[in-house]
């Protein structure tokens, strides 16, 4: 049985580290995106269905 030692437990932490971080960042990146392409057709659709804006 072989054991990973200290570098080999640190390579791994850094590893994982980046892989949560790089899923983090897509996440964040997907919702910035990908939000406008459903709320802008859903705004227009509203307005077409004689819905006022809000005034404010």
């Amino acid at each position: 049985m072989e054991e990973a030692g200290t570098f080999g437990t640190l390579w791994a932490a850094f590893g994982m580290s980046a892989y949560f971080m790089a899923l983090t960042w897509i996440n964040i990146l997907l919702g910035l995106i990908l939000s406008p392409l459903f709320l802008i057709p859903l705004s227009w659709l509203k307005s077409r269905q004689g819905g006022q804006p809000e005034s404010r």
